[in-house]
């Protein structure tokens, strides 16, 4: 049994003065049991706790780690850029450097806007959607996690999902009546909507692979469908990548299946973990922008020189390809060594995996949308969790939620893992 005192004496004083002890919902193990552990360390893929147990990492920060924990080129640049102030205000040259870096990556964005964090890069997306179209109508999917935007808060996945609660208190319907909420993968329904809604629509917001409700996949000819329907209708198509951009290809999801949409959402990689948020798109939706445009957006520490540096530090590192090479052999490795483990143990499970991001889910059909996730057991997740957390593997404490390999990872890691994962599989 591995020791937990010290975890236990932060999370108990964490209550009286943090809301649930935790700064983010799902870092409580409300959906798993037990209570979470205080992380003091982390080094390229280990994770060590207030008690000196360490763990192979396979939440990554919840995404940005593709390089691993404190790779030295991050750590040197932000020390660097420290040194000069740590936020200004004024326009750093280290925020030209980023927009030039996504601009050139990311075919479909013609110019971008950085931002704090993903929530303000989708809230932020979808009021300029609306002001450049001049129309009222958004169009998601359920489980698609867009951040805690009120009008986006709806049939959500990520925390909200995981605590049982896909809407939230406090967001007045009024907030939510121009929202449209369809099932992913499902052809007829967005058509329907266009059908009735269509002169009022001013676009789709969606994960192109939804990864805040496990992780399911577009199936084929899905996203060509979006940005078809989306054309015919004067509609602008806003691909969330705050969770694939960066990760499945430099150009993310839309590099990775060939779509072009007309306006993206970033976060997690760019910051090389620092807040962060951008979103960009066509020039001219970007141009609609204040100061150019009618459309309102600002923030102090947008473009904030410490997050820019460490940002930039981690695509320049992305820019030849070979860490997707790498995580991807890996990821493929990973999914191969769990379904030898769920079979030899006779656990019914549906691996889904894209490059580097994988979910495991314990369900005994194949999962395409929310209602298909929600059919998965999650009591026997839980019981996975922590036998897997016992055995010194961190995966993300919710069965909606998606793991991350990284650079860091290597051939030991995901061997232990596995070994971990046999011996644990027999035993739920």
């Amino acid at each position: 049994m591995r020791s937990s005192a010290e975890s236990q004496s932060l999370f108990e004083k964490a209550q009286q003065w943090i809301p649930g002890g935790v700064n983010s919902p799902v870092r409580a193990f409300r959906a798993v049991g037990g209570n979470p552990f205080f992380a003091v360390r982390a080094s390229r893929a280990t994770v060590w706790d207030a008690d000196g147990n360490e763990y192979i990492d396979y939440v990554g920060t919840w995404g940005p780690a593709i390089l691993g924990h404190a790779p030295g080129v991050v750590v040197e640049a932000v020390q660097k850029a420290a040194e000069h102030g740590t936020s200004f205000g004024i326009p750093n040259p280290l925020e030209v450097r980023m927009a030039e870096l996504v601009v050139n990556a990311v075919p479909s964005v013609e110019k971008v806007r950085m931002c704090n964090s993903g929530t303000e890069a989708t809230m932020s997306a979808i009021r300029l959607a609306r002001g450049f179209t001049k129309r009222n109508k958004i169009i998601k999917f359920e489980g698609c996690y867009h951040g805690h935007v009120d009008s986006l808060l709806v049939k959500a996945g990520s925390g909200a999902l995981t605590l049982g609660q896909p809407d939230s208190a406090g967001v007045p319907a009024e907030f939510t009546s121009q929202t449209i909420v369809l099932p992913f993968n499902d052809v007829e329904s967005v058509r329907g909507a266009f059908a009735e809604h269509g002169r009022d629509i001013a676009g789709i917001i969606l994960e192109p692979v939804p990864a805040n409700a496990g992780l399911y996949l577009p199936r084929g000819g899905y996203l060509e469908f979006l940005r078809d329907i989306t054309a015919e209708h004067d509609s602008l198509l806003i691909f969330d990548e705050v969770m694939t951009g960066f990760r499945l290809s430099l150009a993310g999801a839309q590099g990775h299946f060939g779509i072009t949409p007309d306006m993206s959402c970033f976060g997690k990689i760019i910051g090389g973990g620092l807040p962060v948020g951008a979103f960009g798109g066509r020039a001219e939706i970007m141009d609609c922008l204040a100061p150019d445009g009618p459309v309102y957006q600002a923030g102090t520490l947008s473009g904030n020189p410490l997050a820019m540096a460490a940002g930039v530090a981690v695509l320049e590192a992305l820019v030849d390809g070979s860490v997707y090479k790498k995580i991807e052999a890996l990821g493929q490795t990973l999914s191969d060594g769990l379904a030898k483990a769920a079979a030899a143990a006779g656990v019914s499970v549906q691996l889904q995996r894209i490059g580097s991001m994988s979910c495991c889910y314990f369900a005994d059909a194949p999962v395409y949308n929310m209602t298909d996730a929600m059919q998965s057991d999650r009591d026997r997740f839980a019981k996975y969790f922590q036998g897997m957390l016992e055995e010194g593997v961190y995966i993300a404490p919710s069965q909606f939620e998606a793991g991350f390999i990284s650079a860091a990872h290597d051939e030991a890691a995901i061997e232990k893992t596995v070994a971990a994962a046999t011996k644990v599989m027999k035993t739920i």
